[in-house]
């Protein structure tokens, strides 16, 4: 019984300092999200008025596929935009009427983005991000040259300060705008389709959920599922931030108090059968599963089942 006591103080100090931690990461969440959705509501809802004028005042509406966006094009966007902003600086333009190449006034659909010619030399890309089918935010993505030749740079964005679009501005804009275009892209749709994974498990599971926590990008996720017959850790680590699906997965299922303190008094510590029932067992069936879904609902479905099956074996007899 010594051993029981002992077990169950360690028990008691182990869910103090759990439940501290669990309060600070709450915290330290709420207060991240409310700085960066104040600071990037002004940006956004500037820019937003910028595309929607943009669009409105556009003459045509081009979809492209595959291989249509290509560097050429690009190269078209820019030397375009380029051209307006020098026709509008020139003396003693004021009151020539433009040609019709200037007067047209082309909006491009790639896929899920959009990308305009905005005033001052500036190409704008809006990204357009969904989920199961349902349309979530925009992030917008405005690019600046000071001359056709030169590279371009980042002047402002929506982006969430915690996706690496500086390192890819540096990495990827100088040498290849359009990939820079398209990464971006990625990275915004996978932190998108990852924190909406661990939302939807949430939802559906929140009375099992014990405790959730995750990075801001949602590339790491860890979550305690509460069953009655023991606790179910997962912890889930994706390769990168363009990544949709899990790389790195371990799901444990740890043994109840109630059995552990069974064992023990049925003094049956020295035979072993109390040290085997401390040690947790893998899931692998749920960890199978999260490497080729999105937080599956078989994790849950199929627990009961599971851990019968795995602690049936393990029980003294």
């Amino acid at each position: 019984m010594g051993e029981v006591n002992f077990m169950q103080e360690e028990d008691i100090q182990l869910e103090i300092t759990r439940a501290r931690f669990s309060d600070v990461l709450k915290r330290h969440g709420e207060l991240t999200e409310r700085l960066s959705r104040d600071a990037d509501k002004v940006v956004f809802e500037h820019l937003q008025k910028e595309f929607d004028a943009a669009r409105v005042s556009q003459t045509e509406d081009i979809c492209l596929d595959g291989e249509e966006w290509n560097d050429g094009l690009l190269a078209t966007i820019r030397e375009r935009v380029h051209m307006e902003a020098d026709r509008k600086t020139m003396p003693g333009d004021t009151n020539m009427v433009p040609g019709p190449h200037f007067q047209e006034k082309t909006t491009y659909k790639v896929r899920s983005k959009v990308i305009c010619c905005l005033e001052g030399a500036r190409i704008g890309i809006q990204y357009e991000t969904s989920f199961a089918g349902e349309p979530c935010e925009l992030y917008h993505c405005v690019l600046e040259s000071k001359s056709f030749l030169e590279k371009m740079t980042v002047l402002e964005h929506t982006i969430p300060f915690f996706l690496p679009i500086r390192e890819a501005e540096i990495d990827l804009l100088s040498s290849n705008a359009m990939k820079f275009i398209d990464y971006v892209g990625e990275l915004l749709q996978a932190y998108v389709d990852r924190r909406e994974q661990v939302r939807l498990i949430k939802e559906l599971y929140g009375n099992q959920i014990r405790e959730l926590y995750h990075s801001l990008p949602y590339h790491m996720v860890e979550f305690v599922l509460d069953d009655s017959d023991c606790k179910v850790t997962a912890s889930l680590r994706y390769a990168d931030l363009v990544s949709v699906v899990p790389t790195r997965i371990r799901v444990l299922a740890w043994p109840s108090k109630k059995n552990i303190i069974n064992a023990a008094t049925l003094n049956r510590t020295e035979s072993g059968v109390l040290g085997s029932l401390r040690i947790p067992a893998r899931l692998s069936y749920a960890e199978d599963a999260l490497r080729t879904m999105s937080l599956p609902e078989e994790i849950v479905l199929n627990m009961s089942r599971e851990l019968q099956h795995i602690f049936h074996h393990q029980s003294p007899s």
